[in-house]
């Protein structure tokens, strides 16, 4: 990795020790002693970070990326890139500063993102991330070894042993561009975030707080100071979406979309079309006064985001109008129109199971996806292309066998699917029949 990796991540470190150390910590133990607990902790993370650093390296061998590191217990963990299903190249503010990157790679199956390696600079980070996709969508071939300049190499027993150069021509840092799809516009992220619960339901939780504080008179710096905490808390989660998906812009490489976001973090991500294996729609309830939609990805071996949906790799578009969303779903899925899906709802006694949603609640087939629509407050649709289904399962509750009704889900490679509710029980059957002669027709070559 790059030299200034142990600063990096020792950097980190003092970020999550100073905000795991809450304001009543500081309070008991006095200023002193919590400025020299953190002075403690981040020399101990520096001298780690720095022997992690000087055993860690990478290799790519054929058309396998290998990871060595460890100290006392030594480790290799190779990687087919036949696997891979995407590459982010991810610069936090710090690496930003220092002109390095940080690359993670999403393969098939994995529970988490595999192989980040954290840091090289932006122009090895580039032509690594061209070289591994090139290799991913390339026949086996004997491929020469290459490594990074400056890492550590195994030798004949798997071990670190001297420095290699590259065997070939670096590729070019960056990859074509591609062509244009859309750029998000600034000024509707900042509103679509504002158009939030948390966002409106602010003021009220101020003007609580303050009602309380002048009734008891109480002002004390750890009153205050957790009052604040707490505030920025909620404001936490739009805030970040509006960092996280800033300047957010998509292109089409050949058969393969790319995607930068970010303000204090930047990522480009690189994603095959055929790796997708559905499309989601979201229409929240606040956003439908202004036309405003939401478009996510569901792509194989992707690792999940964090649970406020922060930093998920699979965004297709943050905010937009329908025109623009429909443009971006075909290029995704020619020929798929969104406000031209063949939508039926259930059977009207499903109304004693969705009172509410019955009428919201859809599904219907076209000839190329199966898609589903569901939500009462938040509308949401769901598009899955007939060759990824992976599983289709008809589900019957106690209710549904007396109203005579079923479910119909459809597994994917990617894991949420999608589930057509409350179907008439020989609809369901004859559904799960003809998604199962698609499926199987999607899939034939040819």
């Amino acid at each position: 990795m790059h030299p200034l990796s142990p600063v990096l991540h020792s950097a980190r470190s003092l970020v999550v020790v100073i905000a795991g150390l809450s304001w009543s910590t500081l309070s008991r133990v006095g200023f002193g002693w919590f400025v020299s607990m953190v002075i403690v902790i981040v020399l101990g993370a520096t001298v780690l970070s720095v022997i992690s650093w000087y055993n860690t390296g990478y290799q790519v061998v054929g058309r396998e990326l290998r990871i060595h590191e460890g100290l006392l217990w030594r480790r290799t963990r190779a990687i087919p890139l036949e696997r891979l299903q995407a590459v982010e190249v991810v610069r936090p503010l710090l690496a930003q500063l220092t002109g390095l990157a940080e690359l993670r790679l999403e393969v098939v199956g994995g529970g988490k993102t595999e192989a980040p390696l954290a840091f090289l600079s932006v122009a090895e980070a580039a032509a690594l991330r061209h070289r591994l996709l090139a290799l991913a969508g390339r026949p086996a071939a004997a491929t020469p070894t290459t490594a990074a300049p400056g890492a550590a190499t195994p030798d004949t027993e798997g071990h670190p042993g001297q420095v290699a150069q590259p065997g070939q021509v670096a590729p070019p840092a960056e990859p074509p561009a591609g062509r244009q799809l859309h750029l998000v516009r600034n000024k509707d992220l900042l509103v679509s975030q504002l158009l939030t619960p948390q966002a409106l339901l602010l003021p009220f939780g101020v003007a609580f707080v303050a009602v309380q504080f002048l009734s008891e008179d109480s002002w004390s710096f750890i009153a205050v100071a957790s009052t604040l905490t707490a505030m920025a808390g909620i404001l936490l989660q739009p805030v970040r979406r509006v960092l996280d998906d800033w300047q957010f812009r998509l292109a089409r490489d050949d058969d393969r979309l790319r995607i930068h976001n970010g303000l204090l973090e930047t990522r480009v991500q690189t994603v095959p079309l055929h790796r997708v294996q559905t499309v989601g729609v979201t229409w929240p309830l606040l956003w439908r006064f202004k036309g405003w939609l939401r478009l996510r990805l569901e792509v194989a071996g992707y690792a999940a985001g964090e649970p406020d949906q922060r930093n998920r790799p699979d965004r297709l578009l943050p905010v937009g109008d329908l025109p623009t969303g429909e443009a971006i779903v075909a290029e995704v899925l020619p020929g798929v129109v969104l406000s031209a899906l063949p939508l039926s709802p259930p059977p009207s006694r499903a109304r004693w199971l969705n009172p509410l949603s019955r009428q919201v609640l859809g599904a219907g087939l076209t000839e190329q996806v199966f898609a589903v629509r569901s939500g009462l407050l938040t509308r949401q649709l769901t598009v899955v292309p007939y060759a990824r289904l992976q599983s289709i399962r008809v589900v019957r509750g106690p209710l549904q066998r007396l109203l005579r009704l079923a479910t119909v889900h459809v597994d994917t490679a990617g894991g949420a699917g999608a589930a057509a509710v409350d179907r008439d029980v020989t609809e369901a059957w004859a559904l799960a029949a003809e998604l199962s002669a698609r499926g199987h027709a999607a899939r034939r070559p040819g």
